[in-house]
Formats: structure tokens, sequence, C-alpha cells
């Protein structure tokens, strides 16, 4: 089960005991939300790119939303999302799941979206479409091997962000 193997993953970090499993969904932001008790912005929600052969994650805040122009001045081709069939092949996890760690496949390069930066903590998803990890900025950051941080995402008006929980 890929979340055995992203709990696994993160021992290495020290991180392992901070998985979440519901027994409800939590396969999209919404749900996720509900399910964890936070704000959707809170949850770190992991896109998934072709870019060549290759693919880019971009981990995002749960409220914010690809910036095309941003997109493509960073990665200088326009945004096409995996297909489901290829989302488990490059980075091993199913849509619903998808997170930037235990990524095996060379092809595949996480970056982090400063929209997150708003938070103390984020919760990505932990490889199952019922299951979260509670990070801080900076474990998340370690944890995902991410290639850095990057800019190419808009925020909705009325940025919900002065909402803690």
């Amino acid at each position: 089960m890929s979340v055995d193997r992203v709990r696994e993953y993160l021992k290495k970090f020290g991180l392992e005991e901070k998985v979440k499993e519901f027994e409800v969904s939590s396969a999209t932001v919404e749900l996720a939300a509900k399910a964890a008790g936070v704000i959707p912005a809170r949850i770190a929600k992991t896109l998934s790119f072709k870019v060549g052969d290759c693919a880019v994650l971009v981990v995002t805040a749960g409220d914010a939303k690809i910036d095309n122009r941003k997109y493509k001045d960073q990665f200088g081709t326009k945004a096409r999302m995996l297909t489901p069939e290829e989302v488990i092949e490059y980075t091993g996890h199913a849509v619903g799941g998808v997170c930037p760690f235990d990524i095996q496949d060379e092809r595949v390069t996480a970056y982090l979206d400063v929209s997150m930066k708003r938070f103390d903590t984020m919760l990505p998803a932990a490889g199952s479409d019922s299951s979260c990890v509670v990070l801080t900025l900076e474990e998340l950051e370690k944890a995902s091997c991410s290639a850095g941080w990057i800019d190419v995402c808009k925020l909705p008006d009325g940025d919900p962000s002065t909402e803690r929980n």
C-alpha cells in the first residue's frame, strides 16, 4: 500500500508518526480539509504535469490555482496535467493520494509553490486517498527533496490566509 511506503520513507526524516489515516476519503482538497479539520487552503495538493519526457510535481496550497503565464515562464511550456495512468507510472501514487514523497522515478522533479508560505504547517497526502501528513514548511521542504520554491500559482480573491485553523 502506498501509505505504508510513504510512512517508511518518512522514517529517515523522523516524520513517520505525523502520518494520519482517516476512515473517510481525503481524495480532494475539500474532503481532506473536512477529514483533518482545517481550512482547505492548508491542504497541500500535489499537481502533476508533463514536461517533455519528464514529470513535474507542484505542491501548492489547497486554494491556489496554477497561473498559466507563470507556469509557462517557469517551465517553458504550457501546463499539461498527467493522465491518471501517467500519474501512477511517474509517481507510484494514485490520483487522490499523490504526494512528493517516495518518488523513485528520476524523470520526476518536485517543487514547492510559495502559496503555502502563508501557513506554519501544511497537510499533503501520504500516498493514499484517505491519509495526510502534518508537516511544517521546513519538514515538507526536507522530506519532499524538492528542487526548491517557485511561484506558479494565483490565490483566490479574498485570500483566507488569516484563518489559521
